[in-house]
């Protein structure tokens, strides 16, 4: 029987070495400073929690994604955490229980069963950040300038950023009175942006010609500030609720244009990505050179409701894993200072050690018997005494 390598890793599961854990760690603290300068609160959520709550509000979206498992004490169904937002809702809903806007952010690696297509990993690193407490677009408005300036403290460029409105589908479907099979067939169509088999489930509808049409449409309203205006026209017999969500997404464009006025910014109302999760404005960032989005986010009013308390909410979130390594060119990964320290018992030293490391600066001490010189380790000073003094001296 041939002995399996101990070392290798299941597919997907990434380890992080010194130098990007370190880029990494330094990353994560700017972000959640960042956050808090915004007065976003951390909060840390469990890795592991009871299956229907990792669930709530993500309409099931995440089930084929989250590792479940028996509780040996309870004999419960747990899941290890594959989204933290249902877990943050928890917090303000159960937890917090005030009645003011709530601004919470979040940090932590989250498992999934499945990896993304472009990515491969199964366990990114999810950071974002949520407001709960307030339905008007200056929340929405609020989250997506945090998400821009999270990237722009990555050192990112030529960000762009995507907006759709969920809730112009599901007022069509609603106004069609589609039934529950149609409205998900059109919806995984919509997806994958299958446009002969998107007309072919409309034609088979019994409902207005008018619809048919608005909803045949749906898929082509994509693009700049054009696609509004499209819009308006192709949705001019639709309901109210229809025309309000055109306005949403006009008036938060507006002010992002204000903002960030060198942010290339389209539209895509066809983009249904969490439909049944989100309620109205989804966002995405993207950068061309990556080919996929950076950091995504959108409202999901009441998502708290299966924890005793219903409240507007949005946010967004990024894998902070994917955030380095796009970052690490752009921040390149400096050269620690390393100061050696030679075995020796000298009181002196050992007072000097203490201090340097009280200031912040790391000192390795030489162990007795170890191989390698200072130079082949990679240190980048040593400490030598002059008379009675221990002094840092730069390695050459």
């Amino acid at each position: 029987m041939q002995q399996k390598n101990t070392w290798l890793l299941p597919d997907g599961i990434e380890e992080v070495l010194p130098a990007e854990a370190k880029h990494l760690e330094n990353l994560r603290r700017k972000l959640l400073d960042v956050f808090s300068c915004w007065g976003y609160s951390l909060v840390i959520t469990p890795m592991i929690d009871y299956l229907d709550s990792l669930l709530t509000g993500s309409g099931h979206d995440l089930d084929l994604q989250t590792f479940k498992l028996t509780d040996q004490l309870s004999g419960e169904m747990l899941g290890i955490r594959a989204d933290m937002t249902p877990q943050v809702a928890r917090i303000d809903a159960h937890n917090l229980n005030n009645c003011s806007p709530a601004r919470l952010c979040y940090v932590g690696t989250v498992l999934h069963t499945l990896g993304d297509p472009l990515e491969k990993t199964r366990s990114p690193m999810q950071i974002g950040a949520e407001l709960y407490g307030h339905e008007g677009r200056e929340s929405d408005v609020e989250v997506i300038s945090l998400m821009l300036e999270m990237l722009a403290m990555t050192g990112l460029k030529n960000i762009h950023l995507d907006l759709g409105h969920v809730g112009i589908y599901r007022a069509l479907s609603e106004q069609a009175e589609l039934t529950d099979a149609d409205e998900s067939a059109l919806f995984d169509a919509l997806q994958r942006k299958a446009r002969p088999e998107i007309r072919g489930l409309i034609d088979g509808l019994t409902v207005d010609e008018n619809l048919k049409t608005m909803l045949l449409k749906l898929p082509e309203l994509n693009g700049g500030y054009e696609t509004i205006e499209q819009a308006r026209a192709v949705f001019a017999d639709a309901g109210d609720a229809v025309k309000q969500a055109l306005a949403d997404l006009q008036m938060i464009a507006d002010q992002m244009a204000v903002a960030f006025p060198d942010l290339p910014l389209s539209f895509d109302l066809a983009e249904l990505r969490g439909y049944r999760y989100h309620t109205g404005v989804v966002f995405a960032a993207f950068m061309p050179s990556v080919g996929r989005e950076i950091a995504r986010g959108g409202r999901y009013d009441n998502i708290g409701e299966v924890f005793g308390r219903a409240r507007p909410a949005t946010g967004f979130s990024a894998d902070l894993k994917l955030l380095s390594v796009l970052s690490k060119d752009i921040i390149p990964l400096d050269r620690p200072e390393i100061i050696f320290a030679p075995a020796s018992e000298d009181r002196e030293l050992a007072e000097k050690i203490r201090d340097l490391r009280a200031e912040g600066r790391t000192v390795i001490r030489e162990l007795p018997g170890q191989t390698g010189n200072y130079k082949e380790l990679g240190f980048t000073s040593i400490l030598e005494k002059n008379n009675t003094d221990w002094i840092v001296k730069a390695i050459a």
